[in-house]
């Protein structure tokens, strides 16, 4: 099988800039052959280290990973932007690059020229770009200001035309850095379309991004970056779950250290609490209560009885509570509150709301409330828990000290997640897609 591109043992290193050494010049540094040997570790920073994989003629690739991975600097060693340090790179046919969309373009001369001369730039001849002028022009939706200078565009003409350009140099490979939202949603649907139309044409695709599902729907292989190596390499949806279940393990890590931190004592307690009144935008964080009934530890299980913080949509959730009565009692009520990150009140109950009859609490004890589905859209989220006398009187609350998130891979929007299910009669159709599963536990 040929390929478009081959990289192997891939490394860019880059000097930093050291205010004391910034008159050294690059002739110097040339002549001596010191321009980064002669750097001590601290003054350079590797960017890319080792990363050796191969992209087959026809296929899509992508390349995932954190922010500061080194995905935008493989693709620019790929577009020839920049040299590798080390390493052996080669990518054949004409390359175009949708990384930084106009980035050549002048600002002070009209969009009509600056599309001949970015055409030429990326390989085209004058007639070429001539006959494909009018097709560039439609596609970014700017036949009224083409003869009107750049910089009166909007940054959004100003990409949409730059995305026109490249898009219409018809590459032999086509690379792509998260510079799909251009415009508005039809815009967007227009570009996803115009890079289907590549696949199915079988042009070589190489797409960084961090959306995942895209990557699953577009990509026949994956790369997965982490701090400037390759840690994952192959099929989209098994390279995709491994990076989430690290992305959830420091998100987990995160939450846990939050967990149940000691707030300051709140002297007044706030109108709202588990099970009663929504919090709205008087939400706060804290804790009060004279402590007769203590809520001494929370913890939120899996269905494994493991303590998460990291969950997905639909997997049951318990959060179990350690209670320790200072004296014996039988005017007890325990309640939840669930709140989105920014306060709103989801759900909030109580075991009096319940019927729940008290008749002993002594000593110490365990609470639990399990949730069965946890039917909750992708997002953050806050927990209440309270112990308080049937008249309300508080024993122990602690309001916004526990939070956990959901993670799906259904993108919807809101809150709950009811259950729920479609149908459809006449002359419709419609099937129904394998999605998979998304499970961020430790085996």
């Amino acid at each position: 099988m040929s390929h478009a591109v081959v990289a192997v043992e891939l490394a860019k290193v880059y000097r930093r800039y050291q205010h004391k050494n910034q008159f050294r010049t690059l002739k110097s540094a040339i002549l001596t052959g010191s321009l980064l040997s002669d750097l001590r570790p601290e003054e350079t920073f590797t960017a890319l280290d080792g990363v050796t994989f191969e992209v087959p003629k026809g296929a899509t690739f992508g390349v995932i990973g954190e922010n500061g991975s080194g995905k935008s600097t493989l693709l620019k060693l790929l577009a020839g932007i920049t040299k590798p340090t080390r390493g052996r790179l080669q990518v054949e046919g004409r390359v175009s690059a949708l990384i930084e969309l106009g980035a050549g373009f002048h600002p002070e001369i009209s969009g009509r020229e600056n599309v001949m001369i970015n055409g030429i730039m990326l390989g085209l001849s004058r007639r070429q770009v001539q006959e494909r002028f009018q097709e560039i022009v439609a596609f970014a939706e700017l036949e009224r200001f083409i003869d009107a200078p750049v910089k009166t565009y909007s940054s959004g003409m100003y990409a949409r035309l730059g995305f026109a350009v490249a898009i219409h140099v018809d590459p032999d490979v086509l690379l792509i850095d998260e510079v799909l939202a251009v415009g508005d949603e039809a815009f967007t649907r227009k570009c996803l379309d115009k890079i289907g139309e590549f696949r199915r044409r079988g042009r070589t695709i190489v797409i960084v991004t961090h959306s995942l599902g895209l990557v699953e729907k577009m990509c026949d292989d994956v790369l997965w970056l982490r701090e400037g190596k390759g840690v994952g390499r192959g099929d989209p949806k098994r390279v995709v779950d491994a990076y989430l279940t690290y992305v959830a393990g420091g998100e987990e890590a995160l939450l846990a250290r939050e967990h149940g931190r000691a707030p300051a004592e709140t002297a007044e307690a706030p109108a709202a609490g588990p099970g009663g009144t929504e919090a709205g935008h008087g939400y706060r964080e804290g804790r009060w209560g004279d402590r007769e009934v203590e809520i001494a530890r929370v913890r939120l299980l899996d269905a494994r009885g493991r303590e998460r913080h990291v969950f997905v949509s639909g997997e049951p959730l318990t959060l179990a509570m350690d209670v320790r009565a200072r004296t014996a009692t039988t005017d007890f009520v325990f309640g939840v509150g669930l709140f989105t990150a920014d306060g709103v009140a989801v759900y909030g109950t109580n075991t009096d709301l319940e019927d729940f009859v008290p008749e002993a609490l002594e000593g110490e004890a365990e609470v639990r409330f399990e949730i069965g589905a946890l039917r909750l859209v992708e997002g953050s989220y806050l927990l209440d828990v309270a112990a308080h006398k049937r008249d309300g009187t508080p024993y122990d609350y602690h309001r916004g000290l526990y939070s956990f998130r959901v993670r799906s891979h259904t993108k919807d929007v809101g809150v709950h997640r009811p259950e729920h299910r479609w149908s459809f009669a006449g002359g419709v159709a419609m099937r129904s897609a394998p999605r998979p599963e998304l499970d961020l536990r430790e085996e």
